[in-house]
């Protein structure tokens, strides 16, 4: 699932959640939403790049991914992970889930 979320000072993010409602990525803002559609639809072709994939460690030592477009400009990032496998698991389920909602026409 794709939610897309516009404040009143027309920035507009999604969040892309796993089937059972968890967030695996929170996009940065938009200026409009017609910019956050074009990039969903592109996720497909871009979450086929490891190189998208920004593996990091926060000032608590807990990991996250940022996922980049194919010119390096972050798109979003996840939420902290406990462990490093956890973190290699949510990109897994990230890539899982956009190629479930391309085939459902979702993106």
């Amino acid at each position: 699932m794709i939610d897309i979320i516009g404040d009143e000072k027309d920035n507009y993010k999604f969040t892309l959640k796993a089937e059972g409602g968890n967030v695996l990525l929170k996009s940065i803002g938009f200026r409009n939403e017609n910019e956050v559609k074009e990039l969903i639809q592109k996720l497909g072709t871009i979450q086929q790049k490891r190189s998208v994939f920004e593996r990091k460690t926060n000032h608590n030592g807990e990991f996250l991914f940022q996922m980049k477009d194919l010119q390096g400009k972050l798109i979003g990032t996840s939420e902290s992970y406990g462990s490093e496998a956890g973190m290699e698991n949510g990109i897994k389920n990230l890539k899982k889930r956009i190629v479930v909602l391309s085939k459902q026409r979702q993106l």
